[in-house]
């Protein structure tokens, strides 16, 4: 009898599966997602019920063809992926493409929250077949996504430069941000005062304490001028102060629910200062195990969910150990129950232990210290989730400073403390009396002696303190995350590649744990909302979530919500379409382009060729078509080549001056190339450089010989291969100057030396491993950047990157590695640093 096959994504996950079921299967690895739509084109067949196009992802042909042999040699075939709409679509996908291996095999879908004995072996004892409804709903998301990206970015490419990108969520998010930064910019403060006293008692104890005026003649105080504080305090001054009321009441507050995705990412963020994508690493982590020392365990439950659901079990399990380990009086007669909000997808489970028995110091020298801080958190709210409410005893002071003899105003002021009487929740998740104003700010909570009615009270002080109304927060990390989960936008497995998305794109800055958009972040979401406000609404991008949900559950077919979205969506884009040109317009600049008689010869930029006869000859063929309108775009274009050979037609120079949108036009692209960028090129033609060196160098002295000026990221790039062979160029510090080049143009690089010198003293290298025609060696490419390094003093930021991972896997062999791995950002524990 064979064996059964089962399918996870992850090597980790495969090995703590693999201990659990034994023998009698054999776990293999898909590596997460198998196919997916193509990278270049759209792959989507809008006219044809959007039919999708997968292929095969980069990389996994040898992973799928390991899998068809392994599906030949087994009986049944297990696809275990994660309770998810991604696990789900990638058991479609590998089901789809195992099954001509297999065809007389059985494939089952098998689901679990927590990869723990007890709940693997049930679902192997209750397999199921893959949801197709879950499948749709994840392909509508990803088809959604592909055509938002697709056809919105070109238009960022059009009016702004390329390499610019938009997404359906990615740039609402975006959205969310620039807003609240323009409500920060705009916000006018306006000035108010805060009016109190500092009093005590006439008797002991004589400890002070404040008091707050919170209002005047029975109105509430809301002195908004300097002149007017100033009077209330002298109102004030000589006046007795008496205790008039005390009020006693007990609060009952109750534990937060277990996480969810998104609060445990902002937990990590505000508690620990950990970014949502790193967090999502680290639960992943546990989730697939970690070995305490008799192979690898699953520590927490299924990480990505938005349901506060707790199987009945770990509850029971839950209550149990409260009241062990606190007393019978911290758990509560019933069960807490947390209410998910609609779209929750309720047949997961909220984050949790997966054995609450295993508290966060039994694993203090089993977990990394990051580790140790998430699972910590998770343990804690957890188990104060089951707990019973903290009672808390709020006592409230009023005090009054009646009028004197000849005045009539009555000044009313309050101090409030609180005590807790029984902890609760509170002796596991810590005593939190966080409490804020309607001004918004934290209300002091401070210890009261005992006072009486009437009893008398001696002003110390009186205090006055002017106070500004602030501007809203800056999104940190974690409120965007909130924000994105209040407005219903995305899901919980894509909140942490949203933000790093924005990061990546170079439209947010972190600064002081807070988000700020760049000024490209602005700008692309200016002209955004501008153009398609309606598609990356807020309201609209949840009511397309709302349409995903109902998906899944049947409610709709997914083809249908994308021919509703595509319809819309078409619409909304011909309102992008840039402005046409001036026909006459081209029509002059064409026929001044007649007169060119020499073209320069076509240049190779990257995988790109400009070849200006061509661009004219098809610009020329288009308006004698006459089916399509030449664009903004394109008539720019044509000015700036024209432009190039005003030697060859004199009546460009005043063309060019008569346009009247010349002034839109980037003046350093009209431009001839800059003497400087001749003289560079001309010395590196004597300089010893690499192949690609070489070849980026002739590929700019084309450029220039085209009679085109060089972008600034171009005149940076010359910069630094100048600069990298000094050594090389004779009286080089005599001509820098002229050559208007600087060593300070490239960072300092502190971190090259000092890991270089680490690596000296390897011994034991690993053998050379060859990937396709590519053969990696460690030993050759080391050399290679100590080579570079000691001629350049510098090292590119991929270099840098590359030697720092090949650092960390060398790490038995160099001493001091700790220390060196701080000071220079190496993975320590195999994560990506903040």
């Amino acid at each position: 009898m064979g064996k059964k096959l089962v399918i996870v994504e992850s090597p980790t996950k495969a090995r703590t599966i693999s201990k659990i079921l034994g023998n009698d299967y054999e776990i293999q690895s898909s590596m997460g997602h198998v196919r997916d739509l193509p990278v270049k084109t759209l792959g989507v067949d809008i006219k044809n019920s959007f039919k999708p196009k997968y292929v095969v992802v980069k990389g996994r042909k040898k992973i799928i063809d390991s899998l068809k042999k392994a599906v030949e040699d087994c009986d049944a075939v297990y696809l275990a992926p994660d309770p998810d709409r991604e696990g789900e679509a990638i058991a479609w996908h590998l089901k789809s493409l195992l099954t001509c291996a297999g065809s007389q095999k059985k494939f089952f879908r098998v689901q679990y929250n927590e990869i723990t004995p007890s709940a693997v072996r049930r679902a192997f004892e209750n397999p199921g077949q893959i949801d197709l409804r879950r499948v749709d709903a994840q392909q509508a998301r990803r088809i959604l996504d592909r055509i938002v990206g697709y056809k919105v970015s070109p238009m960022l490419w059009r009016r702004m430069k390329r390499g610019l990108s938009a997404g359906r969520v990615q740039s609402v998010a975006l959205r969310l941000v620039c807003e609240r930064e323009e409500e920060i910019t705009k916000f006018v403060p306006e000035e108010y005062w805060i009016i109190g006293a500092m009093v005590r008692k006439l008797i002991i104890p004589l400890d002070p304490f404040k008091i707050k005026l919170v209002s005047i003649d029975g109105e509430k105080a809301d002195v908004r001028r300097s002149e007017q504080a100033e009077k209330i305090k002298a109102d004030l001054e000589g006046r007795e102060l008496r205790v008039m009321r005390i009020t006693m009441k007990e609060v009952l507050r109750r534990a937060a629910p277990p996480y969810i995705t998104s609060s445990l990412q902002q937990a990590c963020s505000s508690y620990c200062g950990i970014s949502p994508g790193r967090t999502m690493i680290i639960a992943q982590r546990l989730y697939e195990g970690v070995d305490l020392g008799e192979g690898p365990v699953g520590l927490i439950t299924y990480m990505r969910t938005d349901s506060f659901t707790v199987a009945q079990d770990a509850l029971v399990a839950c209550r149990d150990f409260i009241a062990q380990n606190f007393g019978n009086e911290y758990c509560p007669e019933k069960s807490n129950f947390y209410k998910s909000r609609a779209s929750a997808q309720q047949a997961h489970e909220a984050i949790r232990p997966t054995d609450v028995c295993r508290p966060p110091e039994s694993l203090v020298h089993k977990l990394s210290p990051v580790e140790l801080k998430v699972y910590g958190l998770i343990w804690r709210r957890f188990v104060a989730s089951q707990m019973s409410p903290a009672r808390i005893e709020q006592r409230t002071v009023m005090v009054d400073a009646p009028p004197r003899q000849g005045k009539t105003t009555l000044y009313s002021f309050q101090a409030t403390a609180s005590e807790v009487k029984f902890p609760g929740y509170m002796k596991v998740a810590g005593i939190d009396f966080e409490k804020k104003n309607e001004d918004g700010e934290q209300e002091q909570v401070q210890c009261l002696p005992n006072l009486s009615e009437e009893e008398h009270l001696e002003c110390i002080e009186w205090l006055t303190d002017q106070k500004e109304t602030q501007p809203p927060s800056r999104y940190s990390e974690a409120s965007l995350v909130r924000a994105l989960e209040k407005n219903g936008i995305g899901r919980p497995s894509t909140y942490a590649q949203i933000i790093s998305t924005l990061h990546q794109r170079k439209y947010v800055t972190r600064m002081k744990r807070t988000l700020v958009p760049m000024e490209l972040g602005m700008r692309v979401n200016n002209l955004l909302v501008s153009s398609l406000g309606e598609l990356f609404d807020v309201k609209f991008t949840a009511s397309m979530e709302d349409s995903l949900d109902k998906i899944e559950d049947g409610a709709i077919d997914w083809t249908k919500m994308l021919g509703d979205f595509y319809e819309q969506f078409e619409k909304w884009m011909e309102h992008t379409r840039g402005p046409a040109a001036e026909q006459k317009t081209v029509e002059r600049i064409l026929s001044v382009l007649e007169l060119v008689k020499e073209w320069v010869p076509e240049v190779k930029m990257g995988k790109r060729t400009y070849n200006d006869e061509k661009f004219v000859k098809s610009i020329r063929k288009q308006m004698e078509a006459g089916k399509t309108d030449i664009s903004q775009r394109q008539q720019d274009a044509l000015l700036r080549i024209a432009y190039r050979y005003r030697d060859q037609a004199p009546e460009i120079e005043s063309l060019v001056s008569e346009v009247s949108y010349v002034n839109m036009l980037d003046q350093t692209k009209l431009q001839p190339p800059k003497e400087t960028t001749l003289r560079k090129l001309e010395l590196l033609k004597s300089v010893t450089l690499n192949d690609s060196d070489r070849k980026f160098v002739d590929s700019l002295g084309a450029w220039v010989n085209s009679g085109r000026c060089l972008t600034e990221a171009q005149v940076r790039a010359l910069n630094n291969v100048v600069l990298s062979h000094a050594g090389e160029i004779e009286d080089f510090e005599r001509l820098k100057s002229d050559l208007d080049v600087d060593q300070s143009e490239i960072a300092e690089d502190t971190e090259s030396a000092p890991l270089l010198d680490a690596m000296v003293c390897i011994n034991n290298w690993n053998p050379p491993v060859t990937r396709g025609r590519k053969v990696f060696n460690d030993k050759d490419f080391y050399d290679s950047l100590r080579r570079q390094f000691a001629r350049k003093r510098f090292l590119s930021v991929r270099q840098k990157a590359a030697l720092k991972k090949m650092v960390g896997r060398y790490r038995g062999q160099i001493p001091d590695y700790e220390n060196i791995a701080r000071k220079c950002g190496v993975k320590k524990d195999g994560l990506p640093p903040e």
